[in-house]
């Protein structure tokens, strides 16, 4: 017997047994079934009673729409023609069949009714206010103890001028209209003063009516509302609904089918299905046990070895030897077990190697250096990096750029002892882990030049150079996360010195984790206040007068204390933060110009700016409107490059300090004499100092080479046409030379340290250098 065949018995069978069980509830129940289909069937009578008088209620409306937009009556309306009014509203209703009819002003004020005294103010206030708030309204009232469905309009001419209304009786007629459509027993039942008779619509007989009555009281209290029940003498079952309540009172719709016309089409049917219920219990109890014999067995096999195989053991063979459907249940049981153990092993050796080249990755590499680390072997962790990977990328494309990766990974994985193993960690990193405590200057630098191989790619040879850093355990780090990051700092030191090779050294963590500290306080330092900007006064070589400063950034860290420029200033341009503070200290010193030019005094001020800044296309744009919301003209600003940042892009250079000249501002290169500006890129760009390094000026009266050099700087700078500025003068005697040599502008700790901006005036003024209103 097939497996589905035996499946199917066994669900037949556990379908059977729960007939079994169920059947005594079945028949006790059964009667319950029958009165709760006549409860639905009351439901479905009481919703189409509803949509019943809905309909009617829109045929109602109809006819008064018609009224409500005749010309006639309008008029009569807005003259407030009484007679008129009551002879259309009478003839109207007439032909409509209406009950009642009813003509009210925009406030709800009677003009003319059948049932009322007019000039009374409006019976029926919740029909009067839904029409005021949705522009009509359809509602059941109450009226001399009747419920009239009422619909009430407006009347516009064309601003709304009163409310026309006609109501119609639920009565006997309408009642035995909706049983003949539900086929159920149906009455509207409107229950007022409690000593009043209630009020019955039905089509059932005086008798009949009579077994209403007594219905009142249990509406009231919601019995009939909610579901269906039997009426006191359980002689029919009823369900009612709420039509309308008001002060007036209630009105319901009520339904009703006879007990013993449901229960007459079941009667007959109980020993029937008690018979039946016995027949297929002692039926499928047979074909139960049988197969249960056979299949309970071998399903207990297959889950059993099914929970094994999930909680990771591995069967060997089919656990069950069975043919049909259960043997093949099994073989595909081993058929999963081996697709499982492939996946897992898929899984696991992409989670540990890159796609790429298929060296290990990042996560094998901690993984297995933490385990060389538990074995407390000493080894080598030695870091590679491709320079200039990105130009490659950017030259040949991404193609050559892969290829160049996986040409690299697999001279790598042909390294032999001491290679352990070779990873790619990311990017064009990749990292060896090496079997003995440290490499030799001989065996890297056969190492360097087997990995810089030209790589032949179509006809280019691509000859990659690479950089490494080297670190050591134990000597270097005990677990593989400092291992890694010592390494990398180590690499990093190499690229920086453009060597092949960095072994790690102690301290460079420090340095390392304090460039970080750095560069992430320094977003916010400014804001923070713990940047501030000091100013080295600038004199006059042959006069001594004070003729401008120099501007110089300092930052106070809240915990590393006092931070020298020259370290933040570099991790401000490596970290690509430069702008930010240029911007801050190009607001703070003309700031500074602004309160100068308040109290009188009259100075300008050189700002340094970096390559960065010199290569940013907003930076005229930036200046200008610096000095325009500070209200300063451009030749309070002075602005100081470097060499290096000039040659950086010399065209591009030469390009941003033209539009600078041209707004007005002075240009002075900065540190003359220790970058690589030729004349001729000197002579075409439009700056007007020169500014000689103060490594030529602090031993200038001592060195006669020193000497050479700066006069030779002052003369080439004033055969251009440029003055010439000297930083760092430390003595008189180099004052005085300078002074013979031609030097126009001094600068340095002779004079004054760089002070803050209050202490600079009180400096200059204390050595008579400036006066109120003083120009540069």
């Amino acid at each position: 017997m097939s497996f589905r065949r035996r499946l199917l018995v066994v669900m037949l069978a556990v379908v059977i047994l729960a007939q079994l069980v169920t059947a005594a509830a079945t028949l006790r129940t059964l009667e319950r079934d029958v009165l709760e289909k006549g409860g639905r069937d009351l439901g479905v009578g009481l919703d189409v009673m509803q949509q019943l008088l809905a309909e009617r209620g829109a045929r109602l409306r109809n006819n008064v729409a018609i009224l409500a937009a005749d010309f006639g009556f309008k008029s009569a309306v807005a003259t407030q023609d009484t007679s008129t009014i009551e002879s259309v509203l009478a003839n109207h209703g007439d032909r409509a069949g209406a009950d009642m009819v009813l003509l009210t002003t925009p406030d709800g004020q009677l003009l003319a009714s059948s049932h009322h005294a007019p000039d009374a103010q409006t019976p029926y206030p919740a029909l009067w206010r839904e029409a005021m708030d949705n522009g009509e309204s359809v509602q059941v009232v109450i009226e001399g103890g009747e419920p009239y469905q009422v619909v009430l309009l407006p009347v516009h001419a064309p601003g709304l001028i009163g409310w026309v209304g006609m109501g119609f009786l639920l009565d006997d007629a309408l009642a035995s209209e909706i049983g003949t459509l539900t086929g159920l027993d149906t009455s509207v039942l409107t229950v007022g003063d409690p000593q009043d008779t209630p009020y019955i619509a039905s089509p059932m007989s005086r008798e009949a009516r009579g077994r209403l009555m007594s219905l009142p009281d249990q509406l009231a209290a919601g019995r009939y509302l909610e579901a269906s029940r039997f009426d006191p003498d359980t002689t029919y079952l009823t369900r009612a609904s709420l039509l309308q309540r008001s002060e007036q009172g209630s009105t319901y719709l009520v339904a009703q089918l006879s007990r013993q016309a449901l229960l007459a089409v079941y009667a007959d049917l109980r020993w029937q299905l008690l018979a039946i219920f016995v027949a297929t219990l002692l039926l499928t109890a047979l074909m139960a046990a049988w197969s249960a014999r056979r299949m309970a067995r071998p399903l207990g096999t297959l889950a059993d070895a099914a929970r094994r195989i999930g909680q990771g053991e591995h069967m060997a063979r089919n656990p069950v030897s069975d043919g049909g459907e259960v043997g093949l249940l099994g073989d595909t049981l081993m058929t999963m077990q081996q697709d499982i153990d492939l996946r897992e092993r898929t899984l696991l050796y992409q989670s540990r190697h890159d796609q790429l080249t298929d060296l290990a990755n990042r996560h094998a590499a901690q993984q297995e250096i933490d385990s060389a680390i538990a074995r407390g072997q000493p080894f080598t962790l030695l870091r590679l990096s491709i320079n200039g990977f990105r130009a490659i990328n950017d030259t040949f494309g991404y193609e050559i750029g892969d290829q160049v990766l996986k040409t690299l990974a697999s001279r790598l994985r042909a390294q032999p002892w001491p290679l352990d193993e070779a990873y790619r960690l990311s990017g064009n990193e990749f990292l060896l882990l090496l079997d003995q405590p440290a490499t030799t200057p001989g065996w890297v630098e056969a190492l360097h030049r087997q990995l810089a191989e030209p790589i032949d790619f179509r006809g280019s040879p691509i000859r990659p150079t690479l950089s490494m850093g080297e670190v050591r355990h134990p000597e270097h780090g005990d677990n593989a996360t400092l291992l890694l990051r010592r390494s990398e700092i180590a690499l990093d030191m190499a690229r920086q010195a453009r060597q092949r090779y960095q072994c790690y050294v102690e301290g460079l963590d420090e340095r390392h984790l304090r460039q970080l500290t750095l560069v992430r306080d320094l977003q916010d330092a400014a804001r923070q206040q713990q940047l501030s900007m000091v100013y080295q006064p600038q004199l006059d070589a042959r006069t001594g007068r004070l003729i401008g400063v120099e501007a110089l950034m300092r930052w106070q860290h809240p915990t590393l204390g006092f931070i020298p420029p020259d370290e933040f200033i570099e991790l401000a341009e490596r970290s690509g933060n430069i702008q930010r503070l240029t911007g801050w200290m190009l607001d703070s010193v003309c700031a500074q110009l602004q309160r100068w030019n308040i109290e009188g005094h009259g100075l300008s001020a050189a700002v340094n700016l970096s390559a960065r800044d010199v290569n940013d296309d907003t930076l005229p744009e930036r200046i200008n409107d610096c000095l325009a919301s500070h209200g300063l003209t451009p030749d309070r600003l002075r602005l100081e490059i470097t060499e290096s940042a000039i040659m950086h892009d010399p065209d591009h250079a030469s390009r941003q300090l033209a539009t600078l000249r041209r707004a007005g501002l002075s240009i002075a290169v900065d540190d003359f004499g220790t970058g690589y500006s030729s004349l001729a890129q000197l002579k075409r760009l439009p700056v007007q100092e020169l500014k000689i390094d103060k490594s030529f000026i602090l031993k200038l009266d001592e060195s006669a080479d020193d000497e050479i050099i700066v006069r030779s700087t002052i003369e080439l700078g004033h055969n251009l046409g440029l003055a010439v500025v000297a930083e760092g003068v430390e003595t008189e005697s180099s004052r005085a030379l300078l002074a013979g040599l031609g030097c126009d502008i001094l600068q340095g700790y002779l004079f004054s340290r760089p002070l803050p901006a209050d202490q600079l005036i009180l400096w200059a003024q204390a050595h008579s250098h400036i006066t109120s209103g003083d120009a540069p």
